[in-house]
């Protein structure tokens, strides 16, 4: 019996007693208000994403015990993104998850972007946070220049988010990951904080060790978009990672370096002045202009036309090309993750193809998230080739490229099954393990039996997994029901059971691999599964359990719709 069965056998057995909540006095009529509607967890298929979906089967077998009924719904990814992006009224909460990119290793993302009250309609925010007090914080820190202050601003905005609980934090996984020693140099992988070696740096240092010259990694999930304005997913962002270039990257150590701008310099708090290298090209042979790069920057703050990334140029007052090799940006207030948040994460686009675009944009319903290049062009380290829907992504390096690959070419391959994952690996047919969920034991034991093939890395993810609660609709625009949801949820149980040991259980959105910004006083308040505490808190709050129904508190009335 594996780790995974002996946990799950040993929760179902806690789920044998359900403990009354209110007692007998609760079941007068007029004690209480409505029952609550049935509510429906939206999660992804088992197959596509078994860690996440056996957390969602644990979590709403505690949230059972509270009187609630729950109902599970798989749906595909990308149906499931359309609901929860772009349907926000509609739906009442999610599994959903915050992939660590390196951009991210600064919390401001993760901070102002995620919760902050000016990107509800469209944004991060898809929850629908809305805390004056906490958007002060985040507003705070963004702006704050000097490290400690701003440690300390941010450790403050964990402390809220802990109070008010508009997700149920669940877990930050830790990344296992292995390569093929006998197809790359061992000592030419790179290894990144809070990646590990899924990341920019190595797929552009992987030297070849004989024939075979293609890095080729798995996908557990299809690529939804290849476009500069939208990353909807974890494999989308390593494609644009590597097809488009920034202005600066974030570095192996998780601090920001020039890339596409050769220096990088501020005068004064507000202005920040890049230098661009020469000789950039786009994949099309046409070269990277300043132009181009002033257009990458203003193009998402056109109207609504880039949600994702509108957010990340607000605070650009202006961006001019001051002549043909420096861009000046001028900024409306100091912005100490500038470097991070937004000049190593915005694509440098080409105007040429992408100004028509957007205007066409302007006069349809869609925005720019919508638009499918028949052939994506950057100018990064690598060019496209092709993709097939469900099967795989194929890059080849580009050999104009200051930093040209080691590799020949970059080929995803999308093998949703864990098993097929493994095979495929011993098998040759993959040469990098980028992305997987099973039991990391086999991993491990296939190690062992071929130790001069396979290398393999761990590192805890700037990311995290959660429960996503849709704060505009009731019960979950109660602050006290979202703690007590959130206090029943046993996150050691699900880091055993569903991500097979392979997680850390999470309080807060700031990684524990990000530890000058993560509050530790958070970790040590992890909610472990506490029932009778979640049930305490339900009855403080007014709510009563009769004949089996968690109701409203008294007089409050269900006026919600169901989500169908």
């Amino acid at each position: 019996m594996n780790r995974r069965a002996i946990l799950l056998a040993a929760s179902a057995l806690t789920g044998l007693s359900r403990l009354p909540l209110g007692g007998a006095s609760a079941q007068a009529q007029g004690a209480q208000g409505d029952a609550i509607r049935p509510l429906v967890l939206i999660t992804r298929p088992q197959a596509a994403a078994p860690a996440a979906y056996q957390a969602a089967e644990l979590i709403a077998q505690e949230w059972r015990k509270l009187g609630l009924q729950i109902e599970l719904r798989p749906l595909p990814n990308q149906q499931m993104s359309q609901v929860v992006w772009y349907e926000r009224q509609r739906w009442d909460f999610t599994m959903w998850q915050m992939v660590g990119r390196p951009e991210r290793g600064d919390p401001d993302e993760m901070v102002y972007n995620l919760l902050h009250s000016a990107n509800i309609a469209t944004g991060y925010n898809f929850v629908g946070y809305n805390n004056p007090a906490y958007d002060r914080l985040a507003e705070a820190q963004r702006s704050e220049m000097d490290q400690a202050r701003r440690q300390a601003l941010v450790r403050q905005v964990q402390e809220v988010v802990n109070q008010d609980q508009p997700y149920a934090f669940l877990v930050h996984p830790v990344n296992l990951q292995a390569f093929n020693k006998q197809v790359f140099v061992e000592s030419s992988a790179v290894n990144q904080a809070g990646l590990g070696i899924r990341n920019f740096w190595n797929w552009i240092s992987l030297q070849p060790a004989g024939a075979q010259r293609d890095i080729i990694v798995n996908s557990t999930e299809p690529v939804k978009a290849t476009n500069p304005f939208y990353v909807s997913g974890a494999p989308d962002s390593w494609v644009t990672d590597l097809v488009w270039d920034r202005m600066m990257r974030v570095g192996p150590d998780g601090l920001p370096q020039p890339w596409a701008a050769e220096k990088v310099e501020q005068p004064d708090a507000l202005t920040i002045i890049c230098t661009m290298r020469d000789g950039m090209a786009f994949h099309n042979g046409y070269p990277v202009t300043t132009e181009d790069v002033v257009f990458s920057f203003e193009a998402p703050g056109v109207g609504n036309e880039s949600p994702m990334y509108r957010p990340f140029v607000q605070n650009i007052a202006s961006v001019v090309a001051t002549d043909a090799k420096t861009v000046r940006f001028t900024l409306k207030r100091p912005d100490a993750a500038f470097r991070i948040a937004v000049l190593a994460k915005l694509n440098i686009v080409q105007k040429k193809t992408w100004a028509p675009v957007l205007a066409e944009y302007q006069n349809r319903p869609e925005n720019l998230e919508s638009y499918v290049e028949e052939r994506p062009v950057g100018s990064g380290p690598y060019r496209f080739v092709r993709s097939r829907v469900n099967e795989e992504v194929v890059l080849e390096a580009n050999p104009n490229h200051w930093a040209k690959p080691k590799a020949d070419r970059w080929i995803m391959r999308i093998i949703t099954n864990t098993e097929a994952t493994l095979g495929a690996f011993r098998r040759g047919e993959i040469n990098v393990l980028a992305d997987y969920f099973g039991d990391p034991d086999l991993v491990k034991e296939m190690a062992a039996q071929l130790p001069r093939m396979i290398a393999v890395k761990e590192e805890v993810d700037i990311g995290f997994q959660f429960v996503g609660m849709n704060l505009r609709r009731a019960p979950f625009s109660d602050a006290a029901f979202r703690r007590a949801l959130s206090a029943a949820v046993n996150r050691e149980m699900m880091a055993g059971a569903a991500w097979n040991g392979q997680a850390v259980p999470a309080n807060s959105m700031v990684s524990p691999a990000l530890a000058a910004w993560h509050d530790e006083g958070i970790a040590g308040r992890v909610p472990g599964g506490n029932l009778a505490g979640a049930q305490r808190l339900l009855q403080e709050a007014g709510y009563r359990v009769v004949n089996g129904r968690l109701h409203y508190p008294a007089g409050v009335r269900e006026t919600t719709t169901p989500f169908q």
